[in-house]
C-alpha cells in the first residue's frame, strides 16, 4: 500500500479539508495512475454534503480524473508506463452478469462499483476518488486518452459528456434528426456539442434569455426560451428527441407537446420523482416515450474520447486550486460555473 495525498469530506456539515488515504498495492491486473486533472460534479458535492443520505465518511469525491501511468500489474497489456490515461465513474464491476457482457457495465446486475463511496469487490475497502494525487484502479477501466485531446479539458467528458452522448448513440441520433437539449449546464452544453457533431439538428431549451447567445455559440442551431408560451407553441410537434439534463424537479409536459409522434424524451439529470405528473394523454396520443439514461459504459466511454478528439470537442472548463474546492462548491451550487471546474491536482501539494 502507499499512502497519498487527497481533499476529503468528513460531515456533511463540514468543509473539505486535506487527508491522507492509503492506495491498494499493485494487483496482477492493476494500472496505477498519477493523477493530474481532476473535474467537479455536481454528484460530488451531493454526496460530500450527504444530499442522497447514503454518504460514509471520510469520503473523497472525484470520477472525472485525467493522469499518467506511473506502474502496471504483470498481466496488464492496454496500457503502459507513461501513457496518458483517465478513470470516470466506475472501477469495477462483476464482469459476468449480461449487463457487463453488453458492455454496459455501469447496469451491472451485481452492482458496480462506484470510483468512490463503494465497497471494493475483493477486499472490501471502501473506493476513494480523484480528488487525490494518484489513484489504483482494474486495467479495464482505464482509458486511453487520444492524440491531441486536451487533458485539463477532458476531465468531464468522463461523467458529463459520456451522459449525453450514451443516450444520443442509444437512439441513433444523426443526420435528419431534430433534437432538443433542456437546460445550459455541464451536462447540457456537452449534450448540444454531441448532438450537432453526431449531424443532428439541436435547439437548447432554456429559462434564461441570457442563455441564447451562450447556447448558439456552442452550436446550437436554435434556442427556445422555454417560458415564452408563444416560442413553445411555434416548437410543438417538432423533435425527434428531447434530451433532459436538468437536475431537479420540473414540468416535463410541455416539452412532451414538443415532440412528434414517437418521439422520445430521454432524462439525464433527473433523480427525484417527476413533478408535476406526466399526463398520460401526451404519451399515449402520439406514442410517446419517457426513457431515462445512465452514464455509458467503457467501450462506449472510449468512442466518446476518440469522438471528441477527431472533431475537437472538449467541455468548457474554469480550472482550480484545490485550496479554492470548498469555494468552488459554493458557486456551483449557485450555478456560477460555466460549465465545468476541472482541478489541477498539481496545487494539491502546493
Amino acid at each position: 500500500m502507499s499512502q497519498v495525498n487527497a481533499y476529503a469530506a468528513h460531515a456533511e456539515d463540514a468543509p473539505l479539508a486535506p487527508f491522507t488515504i492509503e492506495r491498494r498495492a499493485l494487483r496482477d491486473d492493476d494500472v496505477a495512475i498519477e493523477i493530474q486533472y481532476c473535474g467537479v460534479c455536481h454528484s460530488d458535492l451531493h454526496v460530500a454534503r450527504n444530499d442522497w443520505g447514503s454518504t460514509r465518511y471520510p469520503i473523497v469525491p472525484g470520477h472525472e480524473i485525467v493522469g499518467k501511468v506511473t506502474a502496471v500489474g504483470s498481466k496488464v497489456t492496454r496500457v503502459a508506463v507513461g501513457d496518458e490515461v483517465g478513470v470516470g465513474c466506475m472501477v469495477d464491476s462483476c464482469g459476468d452478469c449480461v449487463a457487463c457482457h453488453d458492455g454496459v457495465e455501469q447496469y451491472c446486475l451485481n452492482g458496480v462499483t462506484m470510483t468512490y463511496g463503494s465497497d471494493d469487490r475483493i477486499d472490501g475497502s471502501k473506493t476513494q476518488g480523484g480528488y487525490s494525487s494518484a489513484i489504483v484502479t482494474r486495467e479495464d477501466f482505464v482509458l486511453k486518452m487520444p492524440e491531441g485531446i486536451e487533458l485539463s479539458s477532458a476531465a468531464p467528458i468522463l461523467c458529463a459528456g459520456i451522459t449525453t452522448y450514451s443516450p444520443l448513440r442509444r437512439y441513433g441520433v444523426g443526420a435528419g434528426h431534430k433534437v432538443g437539449v433542456i437546460g445550459m449546464g455541464g451536462l447540457g452544453h456537452m449534450g448540444v456539442k454531441l448532438a450537432r457533431a453526431l449531424g443532428a439538428e439541436v435547439t437548447l431549451f432554456t429559462r434564461s434569455e441570457a442563455k441564447v447567445e451562450e447556447a448558439k455559440r456552442n452550436g446550437a442551431h436554435h434556442v427556445v426560451v422555454s417560458t415564452d408560451e408563444a416560442q413553445m407553441a411555434a416548437v410543438a410537434e417538432t423533435f425527434d428527441f428531447m434530451l433532459d439534463t436538468v437536475p431537479v424537479a420540473h414540468d416535463i409536459n410541455p416539452y412532451l407537446d414538443a415532440l412528434k409522434y414517437d418521439g422520445t424524451h430521454i432524462l439525464v439529470g433527473l433523480i427525484e420523482p417527476i413533478e408535476p405528473a406526466i399526463h398520460g394523454a401526451r404519451l399515449i396520443g402520439k406514442r410517446r416515450a419517457v426513457a431515462g439514461s445512465l452514464i455509458g459504459g467503457i467501450a462506449e466511454t472510449q468512442e466518446l474520447l476518440d469522438f471528441c478528439a477527431e472533431h475537437g470537442i472538449t467541455c468548457d472548463v474554469e480550472m482550480l486550486d484545490i485550496h479554492h474546492i470548498n469555494d468552488a462548491y459554493e458557486r456551483m451550487q449557485k450555478g456560477d460555473v460555466r460549465y465545468r471546474f476541472v482541478i489541477d491536482m498539481a496545487t494539491l501539494d502546493g
